[in-house]
């Protein structure tokens, strides 16, 4: 990396941690303020979600019949199917992970070569028996490896947040999204929850676990004067990034 563009680097970081700073010492002695209600389909980044898709039936009718062949059932269903409606997901994260690994390995050679005949003499001559000619040549080699690893992870999170659905596909499949802040004195806990679900693993109490959730993205966090006690300065990390040692 050039010097120019440390340089530039650090001058962007602090711009940011100015802006920052300012908006942190507006709010000082206010609670954090929550995130305005809003369509997400709306705010900037947003991207539908496209997936592939089975072809397209049309609907058939049988004579006689009231049923048509995309009916579900015969009586209204009051779970969430139509972009707007409101289902609860359940999210229950309870994952443990063990895993201890030792590897060992080591290897010793030796080999030793002697010089005799004319050979031998001709060198016990030149070197006046300083040199032992049982033994002229001596190699000796070795090598030794040990490594270890080790994994305790614990991760554990109940909780629920009802969710919209923000898109239909094709298929009938429901993409959610849903939002929850919480705020307790000078903290704010965020929960978001998103992902594509099937109409039918929606239960009768128009529930969801976060299981039946395909490409689920669930974040629990929070923003406020603990966290900022948290996290490290913006110097130390621009120098955790940028040094090399």
């Amino acid at each position: 990396m050039t010097l120019l563009k440390i340089t530039a680097i650090l001058t962007l970081t602090a711009a940011l941690a100015g802006c920052n700073t300012m908006d942190r010492l507006a709010d000082v002695g206010n609670a954090p303020r929550l995130t305005a209600i809003e369509d997400p389909t709306t705010v900037a980044g947003y991207v539908p979600v496209r997936m592939p898709m089975p072809e397209a039936i049309a609907d058939t009718y049988q004579p006689n019949s009231l049923y048509r062949t995309s009916a579900k059932g015969f009586f209204k269903d009051e779970r969430a199917h139509r972009v707007g409606d409101i289902l609860t997901v359940i999210v229950t994260i309870d994952d443990n992970a063990q895993i201890d690994n030792a590897t060992q390995r080591s290897r010793n050679s030796t080999n030793t070569a002697g010089m005799g005949g004319i050979l031998g003499s001709a060198i016990d001559t030149a070197s006046g028996g300083t040199i032992d000619t049982s033994d002229a040549v001596d190699f000796t080699s070795g090598i030794k490896d040990a490594g270890t690893g080790s994994v305790n992870r614990s991760e554990s999170l109940q909780t629920s947040v009802a969710a919209v659905v923000t898109q239909v596909l094709p298929n009938g499949n429901l993409v959610i999204e849903g939002r929850q802040e919480v705020r307790v004195n000078f903290e704010v806990r965020d929960l978001i929850v998103a992902g594509i679900v099937r109409p039918s693993d929606i239960q009768a109490n128009n529930t969801i676990p976060s299981s039946k959730i395909a490409e689920a993205r669930i974040a629990y966090g929070g923003r406020g004067q603990i966290t900022d006690v948290q996290q490290p300065r913006y110097g130390q990390q621009v120098l955790d990034a940028i040094l090399p040692f």
